[in-house]
């Protein structure tokens, strides 16, 4: 997923590998502003794939980094930054799949700031799509669009660090089983990021280390060990090699 964010979400990348935590929260923000402005040349912030989403997307993020370097009170902000956005943009768009979208944002925000009511706007979320399910034919349309996928990255790069680098949270567990009860289907976003997102934060809080994005990988690379734990699984994430379990940059063998 690319979009204009200014070359700053590769930085933050970088710093999660460095392990400056602030500082990737920095750069994220840098990137979710740039993002916000002007998603991609030649469109709008309002074009009907929502590539918006990842502007919202680094604001989460920015507030995890935050969280993880012990600045709350920062991530506190870009939580309640991101509320009133993610509320802002719900009402440009007309199609109530992508509102519930932007709602399911919304208790995201909320998670990651630190912020009441968290609980509460996933179940909002999780109305919002089984109120919109009956206008949706293919679920699975939307939920592979830039707006979709913006909403699930977050928890799914917050989860890989408890799994080792892995993929810990697939398309298939963050859906429901159905994709003929749209609905249900699309509610089940909601509903899995209620009982998860809060609790992984608090576990990457505590490990106090963030997982940089997945990118492309590689197992038993011959020409890459991570000097820190002496993987040969590589990431290509950002501008950099990485380790695909701890995610510091790898040396060439």
């Amino acid at each position: 997923m690319r979009t204009q964010d200014g070359g700053h979400h590769d930085a933050a990348v970088a710093a999660l590998a460095a392990r400056e935590y602030e500082r990737a929260g920095d750069e994220y923000t840098r990137a979710a502003w740039r993002v916000l402005a002007d998603p991609r040349e030649g469109g709008g912030p309002f074009d009907e794939k929502g590539w918006v989403g990842a502007g919202l997307r680094h604001l989460v993020v920015a507030a995890v980094a935050y969280r993880v370097a012990g600045r709350d009170g920062r991530a506190t902000r870009r939580g309640v930054e991101g509320v009133a956005v993610a509320r802002d943009l719900r009402e440009s768009f007309d199609r109530p799949v992508q509102q519930a979208c932007f709602a399911e944002f919304v208790a995201d925000f909320r998670v990651v700031g630190d912020l009441d009511g968290a609980e509460a706007a996933y179940e909002d979320a999780a109305a919002a799509y089984r109120e919109a399910g009956d206008a949706v034919e293919d679920p699975s349309y939307w939920t592979t669009t830039p707006l979709f996928q913006a909403a699930a990255a977050p928890l799914k790069q917050v989860a890989r660090g408890p799994a080792d680098g892995e993929i810990a949270v697939d398309w298939d567990a963050l859906h429901g089983s159905d994709p003929s009860a749209t609905g249900d289907f699309l509610a089940y976003r909601a509903d899995y990021k209620r009982r998860r997102f809060p609790g992984l934060v608090e576990r990457v809080v505590d490990d106090g280390y963030l997982a940089a994005p997945r990118g492309t990988t590689e197992y038993d690379n011959a020409n890459h060990e991570c000097p820190a734990c002496g993987s040969t699984d590589v990431n290509w994430a950002g501008d950099d090699v990485l380790c695909l379990r701890c995610s510091t940059p790898v040396e060439r063998t």
